[in-house]
C-alpha cells in the first residue's frame, strides 16, 4: 500500500509538471512602469487568448527587484519573458547565462545597435536623454558640457549619477570620452555647483518651478511636463558635428532560459516588438520613441532618424557601469 501511494504521488507530480507546461499562459516580469505596460499586456491577452501573469517592479526597487528575483530563480525559472526598461540589465542577465536566444520576425526592421548581436535580447520603444530648460532663457544650453560653463554656476541640476538612466549615460560618456575626461566632467559638476536631485522627475520639476535653469532628464519626464503646460523648453543635446549625440535608452524584451511556456513566450515577444505596440507606447503618456521607422513618434518628439544619436554598444556600457561604480560611490559620498 505504501509503495502504491508513492507511485501515485510520483505520477501526480509528473502530470502536474506536464500540465504546467501545457497551460495556455505566459509569465512575464516587468520593469517598465505598470501604468504603461499593463494595458499592452491586456491587449495581448484579448488578441491571443493567452493568459498573461505579470510581476511588476515597484518604484522603490525599480529595475533591480525582478532582476534579483530572476537571478535567484536561475535553477528553477518561474518567468518566461522579461520586459526591461533599459538594456543594461539584459546584458547582465545574458552574461550570467539566464537568457535563451530568440530572434523575432518583428526585430528585422530594428537597427542593429538596439539589439543583441547574438539574439539574446531586442530593444523597442525608447526614451531619450534630453535637456530641459527654463523657456524664458535668452540662450538655451545645447550640450551636456554646458554644465561646466561658469555662467551656469549654481544654476543647473542633474539626477544622481549613481542611479538609473543617469548612470547609464555617464557610463556611455566614459566610453566616448575616456576615463580621464569623464572624471574631469563629473568633478567639474561639483566645482560648478551643480545641484544633485533624487530623480529625473524631480529635476524636471525644479526647472518647471524655476529653481534652476536647466537639467538633463529622460524624454518622458520632459514631455509629461510640456503636456501639463509647464513653461519649459526641451533640447536634444550635442547635435553639432562631432558632438556626442543624444543617448537613447530602449525598452528591451528577452526570453528566459528554461521558460516553462516557451511557445507562448515567443508569441508575446513578437507582439512587444511589433509596430502596433510601438504605436501604442508613442501615443501613451510615456511618449516613447518608436524604433520601427514607419511608426510615427509622439507629436512632441522628432523621429529617431532625425536625431544625432550617441552610438555605443550597450554591452560596453554595462561593463563600464560595473567598472566605474567604486568611483561613482566615492564621488557621490557613499
Amino acid at each position: 500500500m505504501k509503495y502504491f501511494f508513492l507511485v501515485f504521488l510520483f505520477i501526480f507530480g509528473f502530470l502536474g509538471c506536464s500540465n504546467d507546461k501545457n497551460k495556455n499562459e505566459v509569465v512575464i516580469y516587468v520593469s517598465e512602469d505598470q501604468v504603461f505596460s499593463e494595458p499592452i499586456l491586456k491587449d495581448f491577452e484579448k488578441k491571443t487568448g493567452i493568459k498573461v501573469k505579470a510581476l511588476y517592479d515597484t518604484e522603490e526597487s525599480k529595475s533591480t527587484g525582478v532582476v534579483n528575483r530572476l537571478i535567484a530563480e536561475k535553477n528553477n525559472p518561474q518567468a518566461d519573458v522579461y520586459w526591461a526598461n533599459e538594456p543594461i540589465r539584459a546584458q547582465m542577465l545574458k552574461q550570467r547565462g539566464l537568457l535563451s536566444k530568440y530572434i523575432s520576425k518583428n526585430s528585422k526592421e530594428i537597427a542593429d545597435n538596439f539589439k543583441d548581436k547574438d539574439g539574446f535580447w531586442c530593444g523597442f520603444s525608447a526614451r531619450l536623454r534630453v535637456l530641459v530648460a527654463d523657456r524664458n532663457m535668452k540662450k538655451y544650453p545645447s550640450s551636456v558640457f554646458d554644465y561646466l560653463d561658469e555662467k551656469y554656476k549654481d544654476k543647473a541640476v542633474i539626477a544622481n549619477p549613481l542611479f538609473g538612466s543617469t548612470t547609464a549615460q555617464i557610463s556611455a560618456m566614459f566610453i566616448k570620452l575616456g576615463d580621464k575626461k569623464a572624471k574631469l566632467f563629473l568633478n567639474g559638476l561639483k566645482q560648478n555647483g551643480v545641484k544633485i536631485s533624487t530623480s529625473n522627475g524631480e529635476s524636471a520639476d525644479f526647472i518647471a518651478k524655476k529653481r534652476y535653469l536647466f537639467s538633463l532628464v529622460d524624454s518622458d519626464d520632459a514631455v509629461s511636463r510640456i503636456r501639463a503646460g509647464k513653461d519649459i523648453k526641451m533640447i536634444y543635446p550635442d547635435q553639432e558635428e562631432g558632438g556626442l549625440g543624444c543617448f537613447v535608452i530602449p525598452n528591451v524584451v528577452m526570453l528566459i532560459k528554461g521558460a516553462k511556456h516557451e511557445n507562448n513566450a515567443k508569441k508575446l515577444i513578437d507582439y512587444l516588438l511589433s509596430s502596433e505596440v510601438e504605436a501604442k507606447l508613442a501615443l501613451a503618456d510615456c511618449a516613447q520613441i518608436p524604433l520601427h521607422v514607419e511608426v510615427k513618434p509622439p507629436k512632441e518628439l522628432r523621429a529617431l532618424k532625425d536625431i544625432k544619436v550617441m552610438k555605443v554598444d550597450y554591452k560596453d556600457v554595462a561593463q563600464k557601469m560595473h567598472e566605474i561604480e567604486p568611483f561613482l560611490k566615492e564621488w557621490a559620498g557613499y
